[in-house]
């Protein structure tokens, strides 16, 4: 691969829970797994369901090598953890990223507490690959792999939550989810994240119209994601983090509405790749 293989592959879109309707087959019921291609290097955001298969699929690879950056631990975005079948390889190597524990326990902690009876029935330590763990503050810029660039930003969202922008080739895509809007303006760390990036992918659990009766939940709108892109100057604006009562027939309708509002901007599935 060379500096032009940049690209992000969509395992999971959904928000809060999965689902297994057929009424969701075109977008997706898994909920949030990423996988970025920064040449030759692995980067995966987020651990939900979707991270299930993409771990199947990475074992058609062989020995994986890559970075798994959190941007919280809800429940919907690692849950998946237990079941990503690279983590029982023993040729394989991690290195899993977070920035939102300050309660001292650390990431590593916090899964402990996950994978503990009687939530689940076997620890961590059944895992056989090589992970380590880093905790970092906010705000920090990290240098995972040679090129790469990842650079962090608090959202607004309950129990806290990250940001990422990741830089290669000089090219950005950024990973914004879960957060809430400010009820006036924008939120300028996300802006100061954002500006000028080529893709943003964004928390876009609801609309507007439904916003209203959901304050402080620490979700946002599609149409608020259209207004926080325009003003940042990014390219490419990615619907993400779909309502689990969203089906395939409503999602179509948010398409189409987002088409009219802002032209080139796409509604995440399962199975998406885009490139910058």
């Amino acid at each position: 691969m060379g500096v032009e293989e940049f690209y992000v592959r969509f395992w999971g879109v959904r928000g809060s829970i999965a689902v297994g309707s057929p009424d969701v087959v075109r977008y997706g019921g898994n909920t949030s797994s990423l996988e970025i291609r920064c040449g030759e290097h692995l980067l995966l955001f987020d651990a939900g369901t979707g991270i299930r298969a993409l771990g199947l699929a990475l074992q058609q690879e062989g020995p994986v090598d890559a970075d798994l950056f959190l941007t919280h631990t809800h429940y919907d975005h690692v849950c998946g953890l237990p079941h990503f079948c690279p983590f029982f390889d023993p040729r394989s190597r991690f290195h899993v990223y977070a920035g939102h524990v300050t309660d001292g326990t650390g990431i590593k902690g916090v899964l402990k507490q996950m994978m503990c009876s009687p939530l689940f029935p076997v620890p961590m330590e059944i895992f056989q690959a090589q992970i380590d763990f880093t905790d970092f503050h906010q705000g920090e810029v990290l240098h995972p792999r040679p090129g790469v660039t990842v650079r962090t930003g608090p959202l607004s969202h309950p129990d806290l939550a990250t940001g990422y922008r990741i830089e290669y080739g000089g090219k950005s895509i950024c990973y914004l989810t879960d957060t809430e809007h400010p009820e006036h303006g924008l939120d300028e760390n996300i802006v100061k994240l954002i500006r000028g990036a080529d893709i943003v992918i964004y928390d876009s659990m609801y609309t507007d119209e439904e916003y209203y009766c959901r304050k402080g939940w620490g979700h946002s709108t599609w149409q608020a994601g259209a207004r926080l892109c325009d003003a940042a100057d990014v390219k490419t604006f990615v619907v993400f983090h779909h309502d689990p009562e969203h089906d395939d027939a409503f999602m179509d309708r948010v398409a189409e509405q987002l088409s009219e509002v802002r032209p080139g901007s796409i509604v995440a599935r399962e199975g998406l790749v885009l490139r910058p």
